[in-house]
C-alpha cells in the first residue's frame, strides 16, 4: 500500500513536469512563428535571403531548414544544394514583366551558393549555371533596365556577402616560415575561383556607382559591419582582388558620407596592428593608394584628427622591414600633407629622422628619395627649424660605405630648390658636411662617389669662397689635432709596453 502511494506521487510529479515542459515548448513555437522569415511564393519552400544591417535584430530562434539563411549568418554562405536542385533559369528578358521580380530573386538566391573551385571536376554544371547568372546580373545592373526594390537590394547584398566574405587561406610566410616574402620572387596564392568572384565584385561595384541606387536604402545594408568585412579582405594575397576592393572602397567613401570617419578610423586600426604587432599585411599599398586620394580632398586648415593620423599612423609606417612594398604610396600621402600645410614639413622631417635606418641600406635609399620630395615642398622658414639635425644625418649618409646610399645622398644637390635652401643657410650647413666631403675625396673606395663629392665641393667653393676657406682651415686644424692625439696615444702605448717588458724581465709583480 505504501509503495502504491509513493508511485502515485512520483507519477503526479512527472506529469506536472511534462505539462510545464509542454507549455515552454509551445511558447517557443509561438515566438519563433513571429520571427519566421518571409518566403517567396514563386519558389515554394525556399527561404528568402536577409541582410543583417544595423537596424535589424537577429531572430531569437530559427526553424529547421532556415538556419543557413538567418540574418545572423549574413557572412556565411549556404551549403551547395544537390545537383538536381539547381536548375537553369530563363533570361529575364524572355519572361513577362509580372514574372520578372520573382525570377530575379530566384537568380540572386541561386548565386548565393558557393562551390569548391579547387576541384575542377566537381559541380561543373552548377558552376557554369552560376557563372551565366552572374554575367546576366552584371548586365542588368549596368544597363539600369530593371529597377531594384528594397527586398531585391537586400538580397543582392546578401548574395555578395556570401560570395566574397570568407576566411582567407594561410599567408605564404606562414607556409614557408620566412619573415618577409618578396612578391616578385615568390608565387603568391591566387584565388582559384576568381572568374566567378570577379563577377560578384563587378556586381557590387556597379550597384554602388549606379545612378539608380538609392543611397538611403543602400546604406541600410552597406553598413559598418559590411565595411569592416570588406577591409579585412585587403589582406588577400591575390592582387586582382585587392585592386577591386580598393575601387569599391573608394566608391563607398564617395557615395556614403556618413561612413567616412568610420572608414578612416578602421584603416587607422589596421595600420596600428600592422606597425606595432604583426608587420604583415598584404593590402597596405592599396589602402595607402586609397588614402592618397582622400588626403588630396582634405580642406585647409587641416583638422587635428587628420594631423594625428599623419603623426601616429603614416610616419610610423616607415618602421617595418617591408617598407619597400608600399613606400611609393606612403611617400605620396606624406608629400600631400606637406603640400597642403607647409608647417607640417618640420615635424615630418623629424619623424623621418626618428625612424632612419642604421643597417638597411636599401631602406635608407628609400628614405633619401622621400626626403627629396618633402624638401621640394618645404619653405625656407620650416627648413631652418630642422636643418641642423637633417644635415648631420645627410653627412653620415654621404660617408656611407654603400656606394648607392652615398650617390643618392649626393644627388640631392641636383635639385634646384634644395640647392637654393642650402645656399640661403650655407653658414650653418657647410661646416656640417664639409668633413664628410673631404673624407670621400681622400678615401672612398667608389670612383663615382669620389667624383660626385668633388662636384658638390666645387659647388660650395663657387657659392662662397671665403666660407669654403674657413671650413677648410677648421678641417685642417682638426686633422692636425687628430694626428697629434694619435701620436700621443701611440707614445703612451709604447711607454706601457716598455714598462711591461721591464717588469717581466725583472720578475716583478705590478700592482695597480
Amino acid at each position: 500500500m505504501g509503495l502504491g502511494v509513493v508511485a502515485q506521487e512520483e507519477y503526479s510529479r512527472g506529469f506536472k513536469i511534462w505539462k510545464m515542459f509542454n507549455k515552454i515548448i509551445k511558447r517557443g513555437h509561438k515566438k519563433s512563428s513571429k520571427s519566421e522569415y518571409r518566403r517567396n511564393s514563386s519558389h515554394g519552400n525556399r527561404p528568402e535571403v536577409y541582410v543583417n544591417h544595423a537596424s535589424r535584430r537577429p531572430a531569437a530562434a530559427t526553424t529547421k531548414g532556415t538556419a543557413d539563411w538567418a540574418p545572423n549568418n549574413l557572412f556565411s554562405a549556404p551549403s551547395p544544394p544537390a545537383s538536381a536542385a539547381v536548375e537553369y533559369l530563363p533570361p529575364l528578358r524572355e519572361v513577362s514583366s509580372s514574372e520578372r521580380p520573382s525570377l530575379l530573386l530566384r537568380k540572386i538566391q541561386l548565386c548565393c551558393f558557393v562551390y569548391d573551385y579547387s576541384d575542377t571536376l566537381k559541380s561543373v554544371r552548377e558552376k557554369e549555371i552560376k557563372r551565366q547568372t552572374l554575367h546576366e546580373l552584371v548586365d542588368i545592373i549596368h544597363s539600369g533596365s530593371f529597377r531594384f526594390n528594397e527586398v531585391m537590394q537586400e538580397q543582392l547584398i546578401r548574395m555578395v556577402s556570401a560570395n566574397i566574405f570568407r576566411c582567407l587561406p594561410p599567408a605564404s610566410h606562414e607556409n614557408t616560415g620566412n619573415e618577409f616574402v618578396d612578391p616578385e620572387e615568390d608565387e603568391r596564392c591566387l584565388n582559384l575561383g576568381w572568374p566567378h568572384m570577379q563577377l560578384v565584385y563587378e556586381i557590387i561595384l556597379r550597384y554602388i556607382v549606379s545612378s539608380e541606387t538609392d543611397t538611403k536604402i543602400a546604406k541600410r545594408y552597406i553598413d559598418h559591419t559590411f565595411v569592416l568585412k570588406l577591409l579585412d579582405l585587403f589582406d588577400s594575397e591575390d592582387p586582382r582582388e585587392r585592386e577591386y576592393l580598393k575601387t569599391i572602397l573608394h566608391r563607398i567613401y564617395g557615395k556614403f558620407m556618413l561612413h567616412r570617419p568610420f572608414i578612416r578610423k578602421a584603416i587607422n586600426n589596421i595600420f596600428y596592428r600592422f606597425i606595432f604587432e604583426t608587420e604583415r599585411y598584404n593590402g597596405i599599398a592599396e589602402l595607402l593608394e586609397f588614402l592618397g586620394s582622400v588626403i588630396n580632398g582634405f580642406s585647409v586648415p587641416m583638422k587635428e584628427e587628420n594631423k594625428l593620423f599623419l603623426f601616429r599612423a603614416l610616419i610610423p609606417l616607415h618602421k617595418p622591414k617591408c617598407l619597400a612594398l608600399y613606400h611609393q604610396q606612403l611617400s605620396y600621402c606624406i608629400t600631400q600633407f606637406v603640400e597642403k600645410d607647409y608647417r607640417l614639413a618640420d615635424p615630418v622631417i623629424r619623424g623621418l629622422l626618428k625612424y632612419w635606418p642604421v643597417t638597411n641600406c636599401q631602406k635608407e635609399i628609400l628614405f633619401i628619395t622621400e626626403l627629396e620630395e618633402i624638401l621640394d615642398a618645404t619653405l625656407s622658414t620650416e627648413f631652418q627649424r630642422c636643418m641642423v639635425f637633417l644635415f648631420r644625418q645627410i653627412a653620415r649618409s654621404i660617408n656611407s660605405p654603400h656606394f648607392q646610399v652615398a650617390e643618392r645622398t649626393l644627388a640631392l644637390w641636383n635639385n634646384e630648390h634644395i640647392v637654393s635652401l642650402i645656399a640661403e643657410n650655407r653658414g650653418v650647413i657647410f661646416p656640417l658636411i664639409f668633413e664628410s666631403l673631404e673624407k670621400n675625396m681622400k678615401g672612398h673606395w667608389s670612383p663615382s662617389v669620389h667624383e660626385l663629392s668633388g662636384n658638390v665641393r666645387k659647388m660650395f667653393l663657387e657659392m662662397d669662397e671665403k666660407l669654403f676657406e674657413q671650413c677648410q682651415s677648421q678641417y685642417s686644424k682638426k686633422e692636425s689635432m687628430a694626428v697629434q692625439m694619435e701620436a700621443r696615444r701611440q707614445m703612451t702605448w709604447k711607454k706601457l709596453e716598455a714598462v711591461a717588458a721591464q717588469a717581466v724581465s725583472e720578475n716583478m709583480v705590478l700592482l695597480n
